[in-house]
Formats: structure tokens, sequence, C-alpha cells
């Protein structure tokens, strides 16, 4: 084992959160060492495929109160207003300050900033760089962390655990990727922006990265989680693959059509149409399914996306990588005919619990970005609203954790809890079951596509709690192949495989608790949504009990000026 490293600030992550937060930390405190690790090569992050853009009150005709009303109306009345407001009042600087660093946002006639339309929104207030908002703005900021000489970087390297002690977190232990070796790090404090975990479920448009493990690793370290059941559906995405086909092309004039050729969002949002809430929209789509109006393919039922009319000019100068993607993945050239699209699992509305600063409720760790749960998405996020959070809380989170870190003193993990997460790895490497890891993915995948898809009710959340729960034992049963630790994709998808069914429990024990449909969690047993009993957050932390269940506490959601009343559009 080589000596222990030290940093004051340690960031694990390096997407739009991540950086976001070591440049503000930097820019605070010059004099801090302030370290990045990420599992990937940071401009390869989840934030790059963002496609649409950037929510902020930028057009003439719009204003903050104008954005949060639509997004507390948005989360169905669970999203904390304080936090909000706060939200609302910075993504507009937020927006400023890339393009002073050199982000090309896509321009009006005048020469403004472009705002385009997106679901939910009572006005056009989504900022974008054509189709390729999440690329510009991940790599812009990957591009000034350069400008300051405190920000050190390790690229692919994996996070397995986060030390504590009975002041907070004490640092964590890291696996080298390249060179296979485990690393223990020190720090004042950490931040974790990791992205969400939407690779629980098999139909999903997240990337292969985004596994939750910052979500575990907090919750393991004693961290409550918030909010687990509230998972985004994304209504267009390709079928089989789950490619995201971004709710652009809908802000711009897209049509969804069934089999009819009818325009069928006529019956469910006839005021918003394409521009509906998210969860409307795909609930919307399983209708039109079980009525039989759906297209019936190789990949199962779909409905179409018409661009058509925008024509040409208008799809390649504002939409080209919906072109290239329908062409590439579907043979299907948007110009001339309309794109299969079918929902898939999206984002992880809930997460690491934290309040305004990024403080989670561990001493000293800060959480930001789709990992964290402020909470301003509550049980539904609209379009554009993600890139901004991982802006305004990623500058949070980097701002309070140097102030954290100027305060306080390092204290470094123990001999015995470093030789403890060593041990745990290597008797994963030389474990001597039968039973294979990816399998055991693929089994929970299916399960949580299946348990804790759309639409859910309480006899199908009961029989996904157990049948991960038996994966759960399976996996103490696993064999690896590979046993050395360079590049060993194996371990890795092991490591985060763990993770993984410990959240995909959390998620289906969040989700019958919740006997209530609100946002993106509906429920066939409890259709309607009860402010008398769930206008609440859930907070779920680690048990110490014999059969480590997880606890479950509620906590009131703020509200500060908009009462809650029935949601329509």
């Amino acid at each position: 084992m080589n000596p222990i490293k030290e940093h004051d600030i340690l960031i694990i992550g390096g997407g739009g959160a991540g950086l976001r937060a070591a440049l503000s930390a930097a820019q605070l405190d010059p004099k801090l060492s302030i370290a990045i690790l990420s599992k990937v090569y940071p401009t390869r992050s989840h934030t790059v495929s963002a496609e649409g853009g950037c929510a902020a009150a930028v057009g003439k005709d719009d204003n903050i109160k104008n954005h949060a009303e639509d997004t507390i109306i948005g989360s169905d009345y669970l999203a904390d207003q304080d936090a909000v407001e706060f939200f609302v009042k910075h993504c507009k600087e937020e927006i400023l300050l890339l393009e002073k660093w050199g982000c090309p946002w896509s321009r009006s006639a005048d020469g403004a900033i472009a705002v385009r339309a997106f679901g939910g929104m009572s006005k056009k207030r989504t900022v974008f760089a054509a189709d390729r908002t999440g690329f510009f703005m991940l790599h812009n900021l990957f591009e000034r962390t350069y400008l300051h000489p405190n920000i050190h970087r390790y690229n692919e390297w994996y996070v397995t655990k986060l030390f504590t002690d009975d002041k907070g977190v004490t640092g964590v232990m890291a696996i080298h990727q390249k060179e296979g070796e485990m690393q223990a790090f020190r720090a004042k404090a950490v931040i974790i922006a990791t992205g969400g975990a939407g690779k629980m479920y098999k139909n999903s448009t997240n990337s292969v990265i985004k596994t939750g493990d910052g979500m575990y690793l907090a919750y393991d370290a004693g961290a409550a989680l918030k909010d687990m059941e509230f998972v985004q559906f994304h209504p267009t995405a390709l079928p089989k693959t789950g490619i995201l086909i971004t709710e652009a092309a809908r802000g711009e004039g897209g049509y969804l059509i069934n089999n009819k050729k009818e325009r069928f969002l006529k019956d469910y949002v006839p005021e918003k149409m394409e521009l509906g809430p998210r969860d409307m929209i795909t609930r919307a789509i399983i209708s039109e399914y079980r009525k039989g109006n759906g297209f019936n393919g190789p990949y199962g039922k779909y409905v179409e996306l018409d661009i058509r009319h925008l024509g040409e000019k208008v799809i390649n100068e504002k939409l080209p990588q919906i072109r290239e993607l329908a062409i590439e993945f579907m043979h299907t050239d948007p110009v001339k005919m309309p794109i299969p699209v079918t929902p898939a699992q999206h984002y992880t509305m809930g997460g690491i619990s934290t309040d305004i600063k990024g403080q989670t409720t561990v001493p000293g760790l800060f959480a930001a970005g789709e990992t964290a749960c402020v909470s301003i998405n509550g049980a539904n996020r609209l379009g554009s609203n993600s890139l901004a959070e991982c802006l305004v809380f990623g500058a949070q989170a980097g701002k309070y954790a140097a102030t954290h870190a100027q305060k306080n003193k390092v204290r470094s993990p123990s001999a015995g809890q470093i030789k403890t997460e060593t041990g745990r790895i290597e008797k994963i490497l030389t474990n001597e079951g039968n039973e294979n890891p990816f399998k055991i993915r693929d089994e929970m995948q299916e399960t949580m596509d299946h348990h804790a898809g759309i639409i859910k009710n309480e006899k199908s959340l009961s029989s996904g709690i157990e049948k991960i729960k038996h994966l759960q034992r399976q996996f103490t049963k696993i064999k690896i192949n590979q046993n050395n630790t360079v590049f060993n994709g194996e371990l890795i998808t092991t490591l985060e495989l763990a993770g993984m069914l410990k959240l995909a429990e959390i998620t289906l024990l969040a989700a019958s608790r919740r006997r209530e449909s609100r946002g993106a969690h509906y429920r066939t047993d409890y259709p309607k949504r009860n402010d008398k009993k769930f206008l609440n957050h859930l907070l779920i932390s680690k048990s110490g009990g014999i059969h480590m269940t997880p606890s479950i506490k509620t906590e009131p959601v703020t509200i500060t000026k908009w009462q809650p009343r029935e949601r329509k559009y």
C-alpha cells in the first residue's frame, strides 16, 4: 500500500457538477489543494450526452418568478420551494459566466442568447448550443480547470469507499485502474458529483458509467438518501438502444403520432400537447400502447416523432445530432421519415440529501448534480433544469467545501479502515463462488424494468424487493475470472453492482412506502395524489439492525409561496 495522499478537497466525479465545484473552490481559495477523481476521463462524463439545453430566465418576456412557479408545479409540489427560489435566482448568472468563459451558446437573429421551448415551461427558457449543449458545457468547464494550478486530476480512478470518523468524513479509498493499485486519500472535505443511477435499469438513456456510485458511497458512510422512489422516464428514446432523442425536437415543433396518424396528446395534455411535462407524456404513450394505438417493431412498441415539417435547414442547424442518431441507429432520416421513439428510464430525481450549500447529513461531505437531492425536482424534473442544477449547486458545493476546508484540520482514515477495505476488494478478487456478476446485473436490470417502471403497484413492488434480496444473496457467491487489478473491468463492474443492488432495494422500498401517485411515481392501487399523508420527503439511511434493512423517516416539504393545488396544464 502506497503512503496516504493528501488534498484539502476531494471531488469524486469529473462531469459538469464536479468541474463546476472544482472551479468554485479554486476561485475562493487558490491555496487549497483540490483533487478530482473520475472513473473515466472527464470529457467522457455523462454530461457530454445532454442534448437539449440548460434552463435560465434570460428571455425578455421571462423572469425568475415564472421559472420558480413552473419548476414547483412540475415537481407536483414536492420540491422544496426555498431551494427552487435560490436555484432560479442563480441560473442566469451561471449561463452568463459560461458565455464569458467561451461556451458557444446558440444565438437568435438579434444576437441575443437563444432560448427554446421545453416541456412544462410557460416561457421559452432553455438556453442551448444546437443539440450538443452538454458537450460544449463540459468541454468549456474542463478546459477552464487548467487555469488553476491548485486543481489536480486523477483520471480513471474508481473510488470504492468513503472513510469517516466521529467528526465526519476523513477521506476515500480508490483504485488507479491503469496501474491496478489501491490508494488511500485523506482530505478535509469531499464532494460527490457522480451522477445518477440509471443503469439499475436495462431500458435507459443513461451511459454505462451511471451506476449510482456516489449515492451508495454516501449511504454506506451514513448519509441519508432522499426521495429515491422518484425515477424519471423520458418519453422519447430510440427502441432497443435507449439513445435519447432530446425534448428539443418537440421544443422546436415536433409532433408525437400514434398508429392512427393522430397527435394523440390532444387527449391527455391538450393545452400543452408535445410540450407537456415528461411524466404526463410518458404515461400517455403507455396508455396508447394499452389501447392498441402503438406501432409494433422488432424491438417492441413505439410511437413516431415527426419533425419533417421543420424542414432540412432547421433540422441541420438546430437538431443536427438528432438527425445523425436517427440515421445511424434507426436507418431513418428525420428529414424524410418520422423517428420511432418509446419511453426509457432517464433521470434519478432522488439522491443524496443535501441542503442549499450542498452539505449532506455527514459533516464535511458535500454532493451536487444528479447524485444529490436538494430538492428542486421533487416528483418530476422539468427538462433542462438538470444542467442548470449542476452549475448552480456545483458552485455552491465547491464554495462551502472550501469554507469547510479552511476552518478544519485534516484527519486520516485509520489503518484498520484501510486494511478492511483492502481486504474487501481482495475477497472479491479471490472469491470462489459460482455466480456470474454480469448475469446478476442483467437480472437486476430486468427486475427494475418490470417492478419499478413507469406504472407500479404493491404486489409488483413487493415481488421486486424479494427478487432483489435474492440477487443480493447470490452476489455473496460471485466469482470473477480476472483477478489482477490492472484495468480490471470485471472488478469495477462487480463493485458497481454491489452498490446498485442496495440502491435498487432502496428504490423499491421507497416506492412501496409512498402509497400515492405523484409526478413520475404512478401507482395503479393509489392513483391519486395524497397531500394529507405524503406531502413529505422520504429519507432513507443505513440501519445497524441484524437484517440491515434501510431505515425510513419523513421530512416535510418546504412551502414558501406556492400552496399545493391540482396540477393542470
